[in-house]
Order: structure tokens, then sequence, then C-alpha cells
């Protein structure tokens, strides 16, 4: 995953930069966690992007500095404004990290560092690693401000804003999402998308050729950064956006539910899934540690569907299944 920026606030003289350390495993959950302690925005630094084999055929990301990045692992960076609390905001940090290793979740290091850094233009700098980037054959991602011209008839542009939980498509959870779908979506199907983060997946699913889609997190940032990324593909008539907790009172029944969000969270309504889906629908999982992977595998067995296919890449996992 490279740098992911969400900015919302405004400029100031001095910030605040809290750095946290962490595994694969627990970004989102931190993410979500400086979120909720009234941080305005997250950057992401995966040392991952530095070990995987790059192309340019599509001018995806060139010229990366190992500087930029850890040597393993990932950091996580937020900045505060000079008129808060470094050190509170840290307490709160470090409090939340040990509530979730307490909850069983690896958070790796977690090491949490703070540093003062005086005003930079750091919430636009960063536009220099996203290019347009090929994720299947028919899929595309761009940032809004870069120009793209489709090689084909068959190809389809999403357009990202990074200024909105921004995700490139360059992170295997959403790659193998989107191949899943391109495989498994036929023309005209309905589509739930299960803690849709910047909306991605539900906009892929309408460019792939579904007739209408909902997108359902529980964060209300997460549903404004995928309402906004709607109307910026000019979707929002087929694509809804609302608050969800998962399928919980979902009554309408759906041809595909697709979820790229941890498997412990997959888990918790996989139960639901023979009640939300049509008789041969289609689920999608990702956002999966090979680790965990068997976990999820059997919780849909459990509950009746039948496991089509796994597709695995840099020790992630996504799942398709089937309700008969």
């Amino acid at each position: 995953m490279l740098p992911v920026f969400l900015y919302l606030g405004g400029p100031s003289l001095k910030w605040m930069e809290v750095c946290v350390h962490t595994n694969h495993e627990a970004v989102e959950a931190i993410s979500n966690l400086l979120i909720e302690l009234g941080a305005d925005g997250v950057s992401i630094e995966d040392s991952e992007v530095l070990t995987r084999n790059w192309t340019n055929q599509y001018g995806e990301i060139i010229d990366l500095n190992p500087d930029d990045y850890p040597a393993e692992g990932v950091r996580i960076k937020t900045y505060l404004p000079e008129m808060v609390s470094g050190d509170e905001f840290i307490s709160q940090v470090k409090t939340g990290l040990l509530n979730m290793k307490e909850l069983g979740l690896d958070v790796g290091l977690a090491e949490v560092t703070g540093r003062e850094v005086d005003e930079e233009d750091w919430a636009n700098e960063w536009k220099q690693y996203y290019k347009p980037i090929r994720v299947t054959e028919k899929l595309t991602i761009k940032p809004f401000w870069e120009e793209y011209i489709p090689t084909s008839e068959t190809e389809q542009i999403i357009e990202l804003d990074p200024g909105m939980a921004f995700g490139t498509g360059t992170h295997p959870t959403t790659t193998l999402s989107m191949k899943l779908m391109q495989k498994y979506l036929n023309p005209n199907c309905t589509v739930v998308d299960v803690g849709c983060g910047s909306g991605i997946l539900s906009i892929a699913a309408v460019k792939l050729g579904a007739k209408q889609a909902l997108a359902l997190d529980l964060d209300p940032i997460a549903v404004k950064s995928a309402s906004e990324n709607v109307e910026l593909n000019n979707v929002q008539e087929i694509v809804q956006v609302r608050e969800g907790d998962l399928l919980k009172g979902m009554g309408e029944r759906t041809d595909v539910v697709v979820a790229n969000i941890l498997a412990e969270i997959i888990v918790l309504f996989t139960h639901d899934l023979p009640r939300v889906l049509v008789p041969g629908g289609i689920f999608i999982g990702s956002g999966i540690i090979e680790e965990k992977a068997g976990l999820v595998i059997q919780s849909l067995k459990t509950n009746g569907l039948q496991v089509l296919e796994t597709v695995h890449q840099d020790g992630w996992v996504a799942i398709a299944a089937k309700k008969w």
C-alpha cells in the first residue's frame, strides 16, 4: 500500500506528526483508531511497495525512494495542529493499542512516536506518487487530476480523489477483489459492498456492468468519502451509499456481496449471507491475511456456502464463494 492520505483540516504554522509502526494486519484498525481519536487524516507508508515487481506499462509509479518507507511493516502517520496536545493524543493511542492486543489483534511492534514539524505542503506533495493504475483488463484507477486516455473500448476508468481515503488499487486486497469481481459479476446484477471505505468496489461493480450497488459502512467519514467518489464517477443514480453495520437489518436480497475488510470482521456476518444472497449468489471476500484464510473458509462452509476459488498475492487472500 502506498502513502494514503485523508486530509480534512486547514493549515497551521506547526504540526505534531504522530507515527505508529505496525504490521499489515492492523493497518485498518489503527487508522480507524486515529480518526476516532480526532485525527483529521492518516498517511500509510508500506514497506511492501519496495519489493514489488512494478512495471511501467500503465505508468503506475516511478522513482520510489526507500527513505520514504520503513524497512519492514507499515508506518501510519497523522498530523495534529499545534493547538492539540500531542502528548495526550499519543497516550490515547497507546491505550487503544493495548485494547486491541487484549482483543487478540496482532498489532506488531506498535511503536508510537511523535515529533514537531514545520508547516509544509505535505497535504499535496504526495501526489507525485500516484498515476493511473491498470488493475485488471477492464478496470483502471485514475487520480482525478491526472490525464489518461483509455487504451481500449472495454477499459473502464474509476476516478478517485486521494483527499478522500484514497485506495490506489495497488494494494493486493483491492487488486484481488477486482479480479474476482471481473470474473464472477454477471451483467445487470445487484451488488452490496460491506465496509465500502472509499467506495472503490461499488464503483468498480457498476463499471463492470452491475445495474445497482449498495455501499455500506459504519464510519460516517467513509460514507462521506464514498458518496463523493460516487458523484465523481457520475454513478450516483445506481450506487447508493448509506451507513450500515455489516449486513444487519438488510431485508432485500442481492446477487453479489463483496467485502474487503479484516477476516475477523467477515466471519461476523457470514451467517447473514444465506439470507441476503439470492440462490446462486456470489460472495467475494478480501482483506484476509493468509494465516486467517482458513478461518473465513470454515465460516463460509459452516453457513452453507461453497468455496469456488481462493487467490493469493503477497501474503493476502481473496475468496469467492457461492450460495446454492
